[in-house]
Formats: structure tokens, sequence, C-alpha cells
């Protein structure tokens, strides 16, 4: 689904930028929590779009 070379580039756009896993159809932060979907295989890393805890 995501390449592991973009997975580990990528952080949650929140202040504390904390490294993300994939839970499904989502990337979840590991610190807050928020999880960012994934449409069409592009993660889409808007804090608007962002499902919080």
């Amino acid at each position: 689904m995501i390449d592991p070379l973009l997975l580990e580039l990528l952080r949650c756009p929140r202040p504390h930028h904390a490294p993300l896993r994939v839970e499904g159809d989502e990337l979840v932060c590991t610190e807050c929590g928020a999880a960012f979907p994934v449409r069409d295989g592009l993660p889409v890393m808007l804090l608007d779009e962002a499902r919080l805890p």
C-alpha cells in the first residue's frame, strides 16, 4: 500500500512530528493517534482530513 521508504520519511504534521504507522487504509501517528487517510495509494496528510482520537 505505502512504499516503506516513503513511510520512513513521513511524519505527523502536528507540532511533535512523530513517525506514522500503517493501520488498515490509514496512517496513524505513533504519538497523538491522529489517523490520516490513504486514497488511491497516496497519503492525505492534511489536518483537516485527519480523524483525531
